[in-house]
C-alpha cells in the first residue's frame, strides 16, 4: 500500500520542484509565450480586418464595374442609334441625289432629242428646198424653152411687182 500513499518527503520535494519549475517558467518562459500568443492574436485580427476590407473593396469595385458597364451599354446604344440615323440620312440623300441626277439626265436627253429632231427637220427642209429649187428650175427651163412663154412670165412678174 505504500505505492498508493506517498510519503511526506516525496510530496514536499515534488511540491518544491513544481514551485521552482513554475517560478522559472513564470520568470523566463511565461512572458514570451504570452507575448507571442498576443502577437499571433493581433496578426490574426489584422488579417481578418484586411480580408474584410478587401471584401468591401471588391464589392465596391464590382459595383463600379456594373455602373461602368451599364453606362457603356447606354453609350453603345446611343452610338448605334446615331449611326443608324446617319446611315438612313445618307441613304435618303443618295436617293434624292439619284432622283435629281436622273431627272437632269432625262431633261438633257429630252433636250438632245429635241435638238436632234430640229436638226433633222432643218436638214429635211434644206433638202426639200434644194429639191424644190431643182424641180422648179427644171419646170422653168421647160416652160422657158419657148420665147413667148418667157415674155408672158416676165410680164406677169412685172405686174405683180408693181402691185405690191
Amino acid at each position: 500500500m505504500q505505492l498508493v500513499t506517498p510519503g511526506i518527503g516525496l510530496i514536499f520535494w515534488m511540491t518544491l520542484s513544481f514551485l521552482i519549475v513554475l517560478f522559472l517558467l513564470k520568470k523566463f518562459a511565461w512572458k514570451p509565450i504570452l507575448e507571442s500568443l498576443k502577437e499571433r492574436e493581433n496578426s490574426i485580427e489584422e488579417a481578418l480586418n484586411s480580408a474584410e476590407k478587401a471584401k468591401q473593396e471588391m464589392l465596391n469595385i464590382k459595383s463600379e464595374n456594373d455602373k461602368i458597364l451599364a453606362q457603356a451599354k447606354i453609350e453603345r446604344d446611343g452610338i448605334l442609334k446615331e449611326a443608324k440615323e446617319v446611315r438612313d440620312k445618307i441613304i435618303n440623300e443618295a436617293k434624292k441625289s439619284a432622283l435629281v441626277e436622273a431627272e437632269k439626265l432625262k431633261q438633257d436627253a429630252i433636250t438632245d432629242i429635241k435638238s436632234e429632231k430640229e436638226n433633222a427637220i432643218n436638214q429635211i427642209r434644206a433638202e426639200m428646198a434644194i429639191l424644190s429649187v431643182e424641180i422648179a428650175e427644171k419646170i422653168i427651163r421647160k416652160e422657158l424653152s419657148s420665147e413667148n412663154k418667157k415674155e408672158e412670165i416676165i410680164q406677169a412678174y412685172v405686174q405683180d411687182v408693181k402691185l405690191n
